[in-house]
């Protein structure tokens, strides 16, 4: 059993983690993975794109995953969050897809728009 002063220090230690992870400046990118986005293929979309961050050598790009974001039908779902800019929503993922994101969008800043929510709706 933990003291309470142990607890503490690791709660601390836990927060400070968090704040340096907040704090990060570089492109952020979450991949839908809840029950329907794994269905769908989140799974490889997921894996390409970790893969394509180390292979690239990008430092500055986290990739994190999330539950529901809420539109099963365009899933696997894939969010760009870049600093300064609004964050920009990929559909229908498939591996192939998101090699081209990491590279044109991440990589050289210029949207994949035919991948784009927005280009899906239409």
């Amino acid at each position: 059993m933990k003291s309470i002063q142990e607890l503490e220090e690791i709660r601390q230690k836990t927060l400070q983690k968090l704040n340096v992870r907040k704090d990060r400046s570089g492109t952020r990118i979450v991949v839908g993975m809840a029950t329907c986005g794994i269905a769908a293929g989140a799974r490889p979309v997921l894996t390409t794109i970790m893969d394509e961050i180390k292979k690239n050598d990008l430092a500055d790009v986290v990739v994190a995953q999330t539950g529901c974001i809420g539109v099963c039908r365009l899933e696997p779902i894939v969010e760009v969050y870049k600093p300064g800019e609004e964050k920009v929503t990929y559909v229908h993922m498939t591996p192939e897809k998101a090699i081209r994101v990491v590279r044109e969008h991440v990589m050289m800043d210029k949207v994949v728009k035919e991948y784009t929510i927005g280009a899906a709706e239409e």
